[in-house]
């Protein structure tokens, strides 16, 4: 298992959000994690990259436990958070954003000039300030945890505040990715749309794991399927 998390509870200050979160990612895997606004999905990421007290339970990367370890370490790890909120420096160029990503990663087949090969838009805007549109956004928050060449993305609600047109084009983006045999924990809000882009899926409610299994268990227990996601 490249990723693995045991029994984890989490809190914000006296808050318990995370009530023993157990879960697997496997290296070439897209995993999704279900749930209703509130459910403790970005909560997840969140104490994956060091973000959110976790008070009990393990987190292991390659069987290396990680909790407690500083978010750059982490990065150094092989973690890397693509943020909902993106935290894109827009006093900084697309250029300059990516290569501050690289020196916080690893070396690897993500270099600078592939990602604008992947990304065009990234490419004709490289020496321009960052102040990008939501959709150009996202590509670079992307692009950023790519150039760092991860051993497993967290991707946190991609497809977020964008126009229909836009989501479809970042959710063509992951597609992509995916294909490519890169590992993701994916948490977003559309259902149908995360469980086409994922292998398989762990449904969260109040903080915790209710139901998991490969896309096709999930669609097929409606109970579930209904109670938390109202689908």
């Amino acid at each position: 298992m490249l990723l693995e998390l045991e029994g984890v509870n989490a809190y914000y200050e006296k808050s318990h959000v995370l009530q023993n979160v157990s879960l697997g990612v496997d290296d070439g895997e897209v995993v999704g994690l279900l749930g209703r606004n509130g459910s403790g999905r970005s909560t997840t990421l969140k104490a994956i990259m060091g973000l959110v007290t976790v008070r009990s339970g393990s987190i292991r990367l390659r069987g290396q436990t990680i909790v407690h370890k500083p978010p750059f370490r982490l990065a150094q790890l092989g973690l890397a958070l693509v943020p909902e909120d993106r935290r894109i420096f827009a006093n900084l160029t697309v250029g300059e954003n990516l290569r501050l990503a690289a020196l916080a990663g690893n070396k690897g087949a993500w270099t600078e000039r592939r990602i604008y090969e992947y990304f065009p838009v990234l490419g004709e805007r490289r020496d321009k300030p960052a102040k990008l549109s939501g959709g150009e956004q996202q590509m670079l928050a992307i692009a950023r945890a790519l150039i760092a060449n991860p051993a497993i993305i967290l991707l946190d609600e991609p497809m977020e505040g964008l126009a229909p047109l836009i989501a479809r084009n970042v959710e063509e983006v992951v597609r992509r990715i995916r294909a490519e045999g890169n590992t993701i924990l994916l948490v977003e809000q559309n259902a149908r749309v995360a469980m086409a882009l994922s292998d398989r899926g762990y449904i969260l409610s109040n903080g915790r794991v209710m139901a998991h299994g490969s896309i096709d268990e999930l669609k097929a227990d409606s109970e579930a399927m209904h109670r938390y996601l109202a689908v």
